[in-house]
């Protein structure tokens, strides 16, 4: 049974006084609304799934209209605007036929022809009728483009559908240079998460997650790339220009990250796991546009500074939104900061101090609580072993100490081996767990996990029982 979407787009094509025809590379005709077979003044069973050419081949008056047809379907690089006569048998009408291209997912597989009958404009000499006319085939116009626009809304921002509809090389392959704030958004431990979760929860798990992160960055006037599995790409500043992008971005990060209490209790109902998201902002010149191929193009952003954003969100663990001085600076608007540390990230000369953000203020006043989980002291330390990683790689030197104090989300390692701040580590504990040095105090390496095995907790509880 077609869903609501599809019975309002069939109701659109229906009651449209455009005609519109689809035809795919092999020349056969796939589709035509009433409006096309009054146009055309030709029957359903005539022309629905035969071929062009048969069809229409055989009147030498309309080789103006079947020329254009043609150059339509086997000119893939453009799309075509033209006015033709087109002779029904009994009169000459003065066909608009304006093509794009029909598309299954990312391949083009034919075009779409759009047909207006324009000899009673062309005939007209009263201004006042002409103007009639041309408002009328404005609705159609706007009609046609609210149809396009909810077929791709699902996949593209407003701001990019509209750049397609509205600027002639909107699909033309190609960017510009633009300084914008990215946003690249990441969950803990989601890898392990996945592999023993059941795969239609894990499904609904994410696309819940997801759309309620869509919802925040695009009414923040920010733009969805990708998403990258669990983690999402973003960017502020395009393709609309905009004055206050770092502080729209800065404003739907924390949003993000108060939102997942919502997103948790959701989960919760459902006895799907916590889950906690790291977010890492940058703010410089990126080229944006579209990138790719003929056959594939992708709407995205490319430069030094966007591999430098993936660099600022591997440093946050859940719960932290990470921001660059750029993008403080240009913020504009008070920020409330929880803790300033110094990174020495590839790819960058020097140190460079990120600011962690738990609030911004007016006109946007929004706050994220900050947890700060204090690890209890265990009566003996937990002895175990770890591994140093490098990227998402473990290395193959073993390192050994003893956790002396815990907490549901981190502990203390105490160990003789040398661990830096933000170093990445992963313990043999109820599985492999994942950590990251936050601080080194007299106690040891104070961790926050980025990823609890199924079987940790059942491991410290069997350890701390003996």
């Amino acid at each position: 049974m077609p869903d609501k979407r599809e019975l309002i787009r069939e109701s659109i094509m229906r009651d449209m006084s455009e005609g519109v025809m689809t035809i795919s590379f092999d020349g056969v005709i796939s589709y035509l609304n009433p409006a096309a077979l009054h146009i055309l003044s030709r029957t359903e069973e005539e022309l629905l799934h035969k071929s062009f050419g048969v069809c229409f081949f055989d009147n030498e008056a309309n080789d103006d209209f079947t020329q254009a047809i043609l150059d339509a379907v086997y000119d893939r690089d453009r799309t075509h605007d033209a006015i033709v006569p087109y002779f029904t048998g009994t009169e000459t009408k003065q066909l608009r036929m304006v093509t794009s291209y029909l598309t299954d997912g990312a391949e083009r597989v034919g075009v779409i022809v759009v047909l207006s009958d324009m000899t009673e404009l062309t005939e007209l000499r009263d201004a006042l009728k002409a103007m009639e006319r041309i408002r009328a085939l404005n609705g159609q116009l706007e009609l046609r483009n609210q149809l396009l626009s909810e077929t791709f809304g699902r996949f593209l921002s407003d701001e990019i559908v509209r750049q397609l509809l509205e600027t002639p090389d909107g699909l033309a392959l190609g960017g510009k240079k633009r300084t914008l704030t990215i946003m690249m958004s990441d969950l803990r431990g989601f890898t392990a998460m996945s592999e023993r979760m059941d795969a239609g929860d894990l499904i609904a798990m994410l696309n819940h997650y997801l759309g309620e992160m869509t919802e925040i960055i695009q009414r923040r006037n920010g733009t969805i790339i990708e998403f990258i599995g669990d983690g999402i790409m973003a960017i502020f500043g395009a393709p609309a220009p905009s004055e206050t992008h770092a502080a729209d971005a800065i404003a739907a990060a924390v949003e993000m990250e108060a939102r997942m209490e919502a997103v948790n209790a959701w989960n919760a109902k459902r006895d799907y796991p916590v889950l906690e998201m790291g977010i890492g902002l940058n703010t410089g010149e990126v080229i944006v546009g579209n990138i790719g191929s003929e056959k594939r193009t992708k709407y995205g952003v490319v430069g030094s500074h966007v591999n430098l954003c993936g660099r600022i969100e591997s440093y946050t663990v859940g719960g932290q939104v990470l921001i660059p001085p750029l993008t403080r600076e240009l913020a504009g608007v008070e920020l409330e900061i929880a803790q300033e540390m110094t990174v020495y990230p590839k790819g960058v000369k020097g140190e460079l101090v990120l600011s962690q953000v738990t609030g911004i203020g007016a006109p946007y006043n929004v706050t994220a609580k900050v947890r700060d989980t204090k690890p209890q002291a265990l009566e003996k330390p937990i002895p175990v072993r770890f591994h140093k990683l490098d990227g998402k790689h473990g290395g193959v030197k073993s390192y050994y100490g003893g956790i002396v104090a815990v907490a549901h989300d981190g502990a203390v390692l105490d160990t003789g081996a040398e661990l830096e701040v933000y170093d990445n580590i992963q313990l043999e504990a109820g599985g492999k767990l994942f950590g990251k040095v936050m601080e080194r105090t007299e106690g040891g390496a104070l961790l926050r996990y980025t990823s609890i095995p199924a079987g940790y907790e059942a491991w410290l509880k069997a350890i701390t029982t003996k």
